[in-house]
């Protein structure tokens, strides 16, 4: 299953292309579960398959980083990179578990506004890190962080609301529990976006 998503020889960037975009493709998967509110079981099984994805890739960049004598980017700016990138599927998966087995069946306004930031702030990170392969155009690498970072503070807003409005209109306190726990590791999952943005300004900062 995860051949295909491997590349052939040691290729770092080809670890970090390919990470970004199957996270993107969970981050889609959890919109439209989020969307509709409709086979909620068999989503979660199929985000929770791109999530072992995803940890697949991160474990193969770090065998090849410890194997790799020479590397084209610091060795600890690798490591960050790459498991900062596979933390945001960890939230997503995380969020999705919840929803299924907590068997909620009807999706929340703000549930369908974090999930849609955060396929844009993922949509962002799959930008970001494919310019870092060449560093040819480092305005746009930098523009693309920095719309990153308004997404992050776009998911901190909806979370903000979200439990306020929780706790001001929802009587069941098992229910509070349970949305307020999904949109915190929703939002969490933006938070690891704008850390990989902040890593590879920082690599754009030391190769400058």
């Amino acid at each position: 299953m995860f051949g295909k998503l491997l590349p052939r020889e040691t290729s770092f960037f080809d670890f970090f292309d390919q990470h970004a975009a199957i996270t993107v493709e969970g981050t889609k998967e959890f919109l439209s579960m989020a969307t509709t509110g409709a086979n909620v079981v068999a989503k979660a099984r199929r985000i929770k398959e791109i999530e072992h994805e995803a940890d697949t890739i991160t474990h193969h960049c770090i065998e090849a980083l410890r194997k790799t004598f020479i590397t084209p980017l610091e060795r600890d700016d690798i490591y960050r990179l790459i498991t900062r990138m596979d933390d945001i599927m960890d939230f997503v998966e995380a969020a999705a578990e919840r929803i299924a087995l907590y068997k909620l069946k009807e999706m929340t306004p703000e549930v369908k506004d974090l999930a849609d930031v955060l396929v844009r702030a993922t949509e962002e990170v799959e930008k970001a890190v494919r310019g870092l392969r060449e560093l040819k155009n480092t305005d746009q690498v930098r523009k693309t962080c920095r719309d990153i970072n308004r997404l992050e503070n776009e998911a901190d807003s909806i979370l903000r609301n979200a439990v306020a409005r929780l706790f001001d209109e929802e009587q069941d306190t098992k229910l509070i529990i349970k949305w307020k726990e999904i949109y915190e590791s929703l939002e969490s999952a933006t938070d690891r976006c704008e850390d990989v943005a902040n890593i590879i300004e920082g690599v754009i900062l030391e190769r400058a």
